[in-house]
């Protein structure tokens, strides 16, 4: 090889190397290696998946209720009555 492509190939190894590091692939093999702390890593995340779904899923179901309830009292003939109506049956199953 001569000394110029030898430059060059050092420069790629070199980034190549910047990008792994940027990458934390050493972090991820090291988790990868320890199953105990992959599966303590993966529980934390699907536990806080499902409190932010618990969450969300209910304050999207407060404010439509919240949101069916105000239409309902406008009066509106049509809707009011089948508004009501849904209203009521969430009411009986949250028990108030």
């Amino acid at each position: 090889m001569d000394r110029e492509t030898s430059k060059g190939f050092e420069r790629r190894l070199a980034s190549f190397c910047d990008y792994l590091e940027r990458m934390r692939l050493a972090d991820y093999v090291d988790m990868a290696n320890n199953p105990w702390r992959l599966l303590w890593v993966n529980f934390l995340a699907g536990l806080a998946r499902g409190v932010g779904f618990a969450i969300g899923g209910s304050l999207l179901a407060a404010g439509l209720i919240f949101l069916l309830t105000q239409i309902a009292t406008l009066n509106l003939t049509l809707i009011s009555e089948f508004i009501a109506e849904i209203v009521r049956l969430v009411s009986m199953q949250l028990g108030r």
